[in-house]
């Protein structure tokens, strides 16, 4: 009988320790789903902010817009954080594709809209900048232009603020540079058919050269033309000093190449979107005269010079973005400088509430690497210095010509000067 009841004892003590051990010791799925739960509580407490980036990465701008991306991308690895009211939030980039297209702009505008940012910066081209800034706009949505530099991207649409100077100020600057430097007289201008960029800084350009006593003949190619012959021939028959082609980075490298070609011996004047290291590869090595009008010069900040060359160095993705190299477009200084201006507009507002920021906006100021920012009563920046650089197609990098001041972006009597 003691046997019996001491085997008994001995079951009745087995089974309270299992039962022990299993209270104690969760199996190993449930521990690690317990961790997870944790970090997804930790990561859910991270207080975030998110920008929308609205830029062209694939079509005829992507080499523009990846090097503008670029800027804002390295000012968030330098900044990843913003200090709201005391409380730090991380910032987040939320990229979307506008294709350099303007029927593709108003849904990738749409997704950084239902995506939750709080301001957006972009966009490279000013076509795309005018196709979605209704979007922004309807949805109370302030949006900050880079390098979008044609007046129609700010006209009538408070939601849209920019850091460029304008492509009436930029004409001036260029047509002025043609008859200061070259004496010309006749000016032969082509851009793209119904792209509202070059037909923009061509009617600006026009209206300046041609008050000057000058003559212009311009030309029209069709979306997708790849042989410029036709209108390089006419530009030297007709007795050019100048060619002023303010196109986008696509059609440039191949009006350059075959202008090399051809022997073309007038000085090739370009905008903003001329600057950039493919245009430089195309220049290379021929006796191309090229002439471009930007927002920075490689040397303007040393510091930032020196961190952006580094970030691309150690980045192959980041490289391969600016084209295979280190030169620094202005585009990758103007990004920068629209990041930090975004976060001084948050930081402003005190919220990361669109409206909030929207209304801080315009009292924001900024020294940047491009210089200083500051917003006029309609959005747009007050810039009246632009910087002309020369290609040195022997070593193939940009050299500064001249540092060029006019009437400043914006003002009342930009179209009558």
């Amino acid at each position: 009988m003691k046997k019996i009841i001491a085997l008994a004892l001995a079951l009745v003590m087995v089974f309270a320790l299992c039962a022990c051990g299993s209270s104690s010791a969760p199996a190993a799925s449930d521990a690690s789903a317990s961790s997870s739960a944790a970090s997804d509580a930790s990561s859910s407490d991270e207080k975030v902010v998110k920008i929308g980036v609205f830029e062209p990465t694939s079509g005829d701008s992507a080499s523009g817009g990846k090097k503008e991306v670029l800027g804002m991308q390295y000012a968030n690895k330098e900044t990843p954080t913003v200090d709201i009211n005391g409380e730090t939030y991380k910032v987040e980039l939320v990229l979307a594709d506008n294709g350099s297209s303007t029927d593709k702009a108003p849904s990738a505008a749409s997704e950084l809209v239902s995506k939750g940012v709080s301001v957006v910066l972009g966009s490279y081209g000013s076509g795309v900048s005018i196709a979605g800034g209704p979007k922004f706009e309807e949805a109370g949505l302030a949006a900050i232009g880079v390098t979008c530099t044609n007046p129609n991207v700010t006209a009538g649409n408070d939601y849209y603020f920019r850091i460029c100077f304008l492509d009436d100020f930029q004409a001036n600057v260029l047509a002025s540079f043609a008859i200061d430097k070259f004496d010309a007289k006749v000016a032969y201008c082509l851009g793209e058919n119904g792209n509202e960029y070059d037909q923009g800084l061509i009617s600006f350009f026009t209206q300046v050269f041609e008050a000057n006593g000058g003559k212009v003949i311009s030309d029209s190619f069709p979306t997708n033309n790849a042989d410029f012959a036709s209108y390089l021939n006419k530009a030297k028959s007709e007795g050019a000093d100048v060619i002023f082609t303010p196109v986008s980075i696509a059609y440039a490298t191949q009006i350059i190449s075959q202008a090399a070609s051809l022997g073309i011996e007038a000085p090739i004047l370009g905008s903003d979107t001329l600057d950039d290291n493919m245009v430089l590869a195309a220049a290379k090595d021929t006796d191309i005269k090229l002439y471009v009008s930007t927002f920075y010069q490689e040397g303007g900040a040393p510091e930032f010079d020196a961190g952006i060359k580094e970030y691309i160095n150690s980045d192959p993705a980041a490289k391969d973005a600016n084209g295979g190299n280190d030169t620094i477009s202005a585009v990758t200084a103007m990004g920068y400088d629209a990041y930090y201006v975004a976060l001084e507009a948050i930081k402003a507002a005190g919220s990361t509430d669109p409206a909030a920021i929207k209304a801080a906006l315009p009292s924001v100021t900024y020294k940047g690497v491009s210089g200083d920012i500051s917003f006029n009563d309609i959005g747009d920046a007050n810039r009246d210095t632009a910087f002309i650089k020369t290609s040195d197609n022997a070593a193939g990098v940009w050299k500064l010509e001249t540092q060029q001041t006019g009437f400043a972006t914006g003002t009342e009597d930009a179209a009558e000067k």
